[in-house]
């Protein structure tokens, strides 16, 4: 009798361990891994040597202040090849999800491809990662606000006039699309006597703009794909001593300021602080399993003295 109940009480042992699904590093009984996501954000922007990309990071620090999340950002400074550095270890460090501001959009897209694979949302802002499925982009509709910009350089001088254009960052999707809106209209609208990078650079857009004006001491007009260069013709103009029409895109401070002392005659206004707070909460959507639209957009304005002041 004794044998029978010690067989017995073996069994009920072996059964209750059995049942306790014992875990054994980060591994179920089901064999399924367990997450290691930390419920964080990681936010690598282009550049923050640009007012835009500042304003859009201080959006997103603000809405992840008021909502108690933790926001990781790091800045690439317009070197692609730091960038995919920069994901990967924003990657490693368990973030559950990446907000992405590709200083190239093609040049981002294996490391974001890996993010993906280790189960990362991630979400672009005012540029797209090309090449890869991501859970979310968010960005201004930079073909219209050009063609509002370009539009508004026919509707200011009239059809035909020399114009200019100071190009971005060469692989950049905005400064694609903004080329593109500029060419959809300036192709059958005006008489485009150059066309030049300028890398979203103060600096390289006043000294591509002094190229062009002894290259091409008539031009009439100019349309930059941002306001840092479009500031830079500015001083470029001034300098030259021409009277040129000057047309932006961001609307930065700088710009604005320019417009209303007739140095600028427009520009288009973005809202980088929505961007960058929009992005940190349909990010925190994305933590809490909500289902969150695959594109967002920004409106976008056309600035002018008109309306400079409202």
């Amino acid at each position: 009798m004794k044998k029978l109940i010690s067989i017995f009480l073996c069994l009920v042992m072996m059964f209750s361990f059995a049942g306790c699904g014992i875990v054994i590093d980060g591994e179920g009984g089901s064999g399924t891994k367990q997450s290691s996501a930390s419920g964080s954000i990681g936010l690598s922007v282009s550049t923050q040597n640009n007012p835009f990309f500042v304003t859009l990071v201080e959006g997103a620090q603000k809405a992840a202040d008021e909502a108690g999340v933790s926001l990781t950002v790091v800045d690439a400074g317009d070197d692609a090849t730091k960038q995919v550095s920069d994901i990967e270890d924003l990657v490693s460090k368990n973030i559950s999800v990446l907000i992405v501001n590709p200083v190239d959009s093609d040049a981002v897209t294996g490391a974001v491809e890996a993010a993906v694979a280790k189960g990362v949302k991630v979400i672009s802002v005012d540029r797209v990662v090309n090449g890869v499925d991501i859970d979310c982009q968010i960005a201004s509709d930079n073909v219209a606000g050009a063609e509002l910009a370009t539009q508004y350089i026919v509707d200011t001088l009239g059809e035909g006039v020399k114009t200019a254009e100071l190009i971005g960052t060469s692989g950049a999707s905005a400064a694609i699309d903004r080329s593109q809106g500029f060419h959809n209209i300036a192709d059958e609208k005006l008489d485009i006597v150059a066309s030049q990078t300028a890398n979203f650079d103060r600096t390289e857009g006043m000294s591509v703009m002094e190229n062009m004006l002894q290259g091409n001491g008539d031009i009439q007009a100019v349309f930059a794909a941002n306001d840092e260069m479009a500031l830079g013709a500015v001083e470029a103009v001034t300098g030259a001593k021409k009277d040129v029409l000057v047309v932006g895109f961001d609307a930065t401070d700088d710009a604005i300021e320019a417009i209303r002392e007739g140095r600028m005659g427009a520009t288009i206004a973005q809202q980088p602080d929505l961007i960058g707070s929009t992005a940190v909460e349909n990010a925190i959507k994305l933590i809490k399993g909500e289902t969150i639209p695959k594109e967002i957009p920004v409106e976008v304005t056309l600035i002018t003295k008109d309306n400079v002041d409202e």
